[in-house]
């Protein structure tokens, strides 16, 4: 299962922006397999696929903006095949569409852009925050109705943990209700045991994963993406802390 786990890249964003070659060698130094990718930050996609070929990491998809899906989207494909990925997924709402008709609009976007994409392989998703769980539609809350299928058609679910567990939900209550639904990644993010509810490195907070873990793996899962917003220290420490627990509790279930 180590293979699975995937360092998402918004965590060394500012280590990618200073040196994104640099940063997947170090990753592959520190055992990780595979990396989300967040933004190139400037560098040209050919010479980080060369760099992920080299490393041998792959890509659990990829994190793009709405901005770049209705305005370059030929280019996010281009990227998507040259790392190697048929996922990819709206990073999060800009907050003036955080509301009823922004919800409804962006749903029928990202439904439009799956069905123009969908002959040539990819996938397109949804990265959920909080705020999703603020707005109800149709008496539902919005992450719900953005990822109910409409015609045929829906959009992938990225359900983060964290997020999750910031809106007073369960997290594998809540991810449970996609049991048998096509769900390729989900996001790994703890929350701190106190009142503050912040981000915490894997296994240092009040999310147990093993069970999710266990979910992941009877529903199809590929890849688990570790994701830690802010970090105390060094974000390379708090990725090989939360790398760590992941291979314990794997190593300690099988």
């Amino acid at each position: 299962m180590h293979h699975k786990f995937a360092a998402q890249l918004f965590t060394l964003r500012e280590a990618c922006k200073k040196d994104f070659y640099g940063t997947l060698r170090k990753l592959s130094e520190m055992g990780w397999k595979s990396v989300q990718i967040d933004g190139l930050h400037g560098y040209p996609a050919v010479e980080i696929a060369a760099a992920l070929q080299e490393t041998g990491l792959s890509v659990a998809g990829m994190h793009v903006s709405l901005y770049r899906l209705n305005m370059e989207l030929d280019a996010v494909l281009n990227e998507a095949k040259l790392f190697g990925t048929s996922y990819f997924y709206l990073n999060s709402l800009p907050t003036d569409m955080q509301n009823e008709p922004g919800y409804r609009e962006v749903k029928r976007r990202l439904l439009e852009i799956a069905s123009l994409v969908q002959d040539q392989g990819f996938y397109v998703g949804y990265h959920n925050h909080d705020f999703e769980f603020h707005t109800e539609i149709n008496n539902r809350v919005a992450l719900d109705y953005l990822l109910e299928p409409e015609k045929g058609q829906s959009l992938l679910p990225e359900i983060d943990t964290y997020w999750v567990k910031k809106a007073g939900r369960d997290p594998l209550t809540y991810i449970s209700q996609y049991t048998g639904r096509k769900f390729p990644i989900l996001h790994f993010k703890d929350m701190t045991n106190d009142d503050r509810q912040y981000f915490a490195e894997l296994g240092t907070g009040s999310i147990d994963f093993a069970p999710i873990l266990q979910w992941g793996e009877a529903n199809g899962v590929e890849y688990y993406a570790v994701e830690q917003d802010y970090c105390p220290g060094d974000p390379f420490d708090s990725l090989a802390q939360s790398l760590e627990y992941l291979v314990k509790i794997t190593n300690k279930n099988r």
